[in-house]
């Protein structure tokens, strides 16, 4: 779970410009699979793009990350907790809600290689991925690794610069702020349950809808339980006898069955499977455009560049 911020009123408009002389360096969510991805593309003033090979070649041979400060960044992107966690791969560390309830976060399991369940559900993937709070990177590396068109999005400098280093690529950019390739991406993934990104799953599902390619797929895990909860929630260490802690921010915990009625009452989208694994929970919703299946394919995946074209996107 890595939340990102929230929607803004003011947003950036993005435009890919590269330096007079350079070709400009972006991640084409129509590449096929198993081609050269390049590194991500450049970002506006104030925030940062930092890209790594990934299982896909970069200029020399090497990645390289430039940082600066993200603008409009949540309280807890920056809070020494989170980002120390990530930076050891080692927690314990909770969300902490203002009643003081407790969330475990499975830090170690995020800072470790993709499991089992990870890889299942990376099977379904389809075309170019996009990994939304992609944390510190497994699943972004594990596609990588496959030889697949990824990019992985997070507020956190902490979890873009783990993405880099385990050979992924990842931008240091809000997701409800511009992105390259809105409109292409043939998969993203809300995983550990990023579905609370925001504290508002609903407008959560519709920023989903724009950057998904027409019949896109998106998958989420949701929380272990039935329930969809809204709160403000703080990340807190509470080890070395005090508790360290950052400033709130809203999250949501959602389980299947409120998802699917979420999905059901919007226009963009249709169920296409729920599962469970383990005691983790799934679901894949597909925009409302075509029709394929989000069962694991039984030959590689087609990828967004090997479909026919098609006439409009977000």
């Amino acid at each position: 779970m890595t939340p990102a911020s929230g929607p803004t009123t003011a947003r950036r408009t993005w435009r890919p410009a590269a330096a007079e002389g350079e070709a400009e360096a972006q991640v084409d969510p129509q590449a096929a699979d198993g081609e050269r991805a390049p590194l991500g593309p450049p970002a506006p003033d104030n925030e940062s793009s930092t890209g790594g090979a990934g299982g896909n070649e970069s200029a020399e041979g090497e990645a390289e990350a430039a940082s600066v400060q993200a603008p409009q960044g949540p309280a807890w992107a920056l809070s020494d907790p989170y980002a120390t966690a990530l930076r050891t791969g080692r927690g314990p560390l909770y969300l902490r809600r203002t009643d003081g309830w407790l969330l475990p976060l499975e830090v170690e399991r995020w800072c470790a290689d993709a499991d089992t369940v990870d890889s299942a559900v990376l099977d379904r993937c389809e075309g170019a991925v996009l990994d939304v709070g992609c944390g510190p990177g497994r699943l972004v590396a594990e596609l990588a690794a496959r030889g697949r068109t990824v990019l992985g999005v997070d507020v956190s400098e902490a979890a873009v610069t783990r993405t880099i280093t385990v050979g992924g690529q990842a931008l240091r950019r809000s997701v409800f702020d511009p992105l390259p390739g809105e409109g292409r991406w043939g998969t993203v993934l809300l995983m550990d349950g990023n579905i609370g990104i925001g504290g508002d799953p609903r407008a959560l599902l519709h920023r989903m809808s724009q950057l998904l390619a027409p019949g896109g797929l998106l998958i989420a895990e949701t929380a272990q339980l039935d329930l969809d909860e809204r709160a403000r929630v703080q990340v807190v260490d509470v080890t070395h006898g005090r508790a360290l802690m950052g400033d709130p921010f809203p999250w949501a915990r959602i389980g299947t069955p409120a998802l699917l009625q979420l999905a059901h009452r919007a226009a963009e989208w249709r169920p296409e499977a729920q599962w469970t694994a383990g005691d983790r929970r799934f679901v894949a919703l597909r925009t409302r455009t075509a029709s394929s299946s989000a069962e694991p394919p039984k030959s590689r995946a087609v990828i967004s560049s090997q479909r026919p074209r098609k006439t409009s996107a977000d």
